[in-house]
């Protein structure tokens, strides 16, 4: 299981941002696929500090107090409606041994890399997170999808159920006909 292989970990909340400012700490985030580098230093997403956080691994401080997973997902959900459904995905995909970055463009929540691929291949597979019950406008996902396919990536929803289970659904393709009422 991940959590046993995960380093420990102390880092900064400065604003929106977690800082780890211990290169050693760094490297071994980086290897474990966590991270981004930005202006020379290292910074975690809100998720990946939540599930560090949540497996006991993050030792997170605000001017000198200590920080918990509680705290930091009350910060996190009043910046965005969607933390606790991005943080469950996130932690679920972790745990099956999926590295997990940020998504980018089309509106996905998460890039997820096959098994082994990290940093030898792009991500495989792009992830739309929503809750149980959330309506989507079709034709924008429909739109979405295309380009993704296009792409070579595999466009994946995961729906968070009410009791916290991540169900994923992989899309292959959406064709609508055009609605005609000839006969009205």
């Amino acid at each position: 299981m991940e959590s046993e292989t995960e380093p420990e970990v102390e880092g900064s909340l400065i604003d929106d941002h977690i800082l780890i400012s211990n290169s050693e700490m760094r490297q071994q985030l980086e290897l474990k696929g966590y991270g981004e580098e930005s202006c020379g230093n290292f910074y975690l997403c809100y998720f990946e500090a939540l599930h560090l956080l949540y497996l006991g691994k993050l030792k997170l401080s605000h001017r000198g107090r200590p920080v918990n997973f509680d705290r930091m997902m009350e910060k996190s959900s009043r910046a965005s409606g969607e933390a606790l459904i991005k943080f469950l995905i996130y932690r679920d995909l972790r745990t099956r041994g999926y590295v997990v970055k940020e998504g980018f463009g089309f509106g996905a929540d998460f890039r997820v890399y096959e098994r082994g691929g990290f940093g030898e291949k792009g991500a495989r597979y792009l992830i739309f997170g929503m809750s149980e019950g959330k309506q989507e406008k079709i034709g924008a996902l429909q739109k979405k999808i295309g380009e993704m396919t296009q792409m070579g990536k595999e466009p994946i929803i995961a729906v968070v159920e009410r009791r916290g289970e991540v169900i994923y659904y992989r899309i292959t393709g959406i064709t609508f006909r055009p609605n005609r009422c000839d006969t009205l």
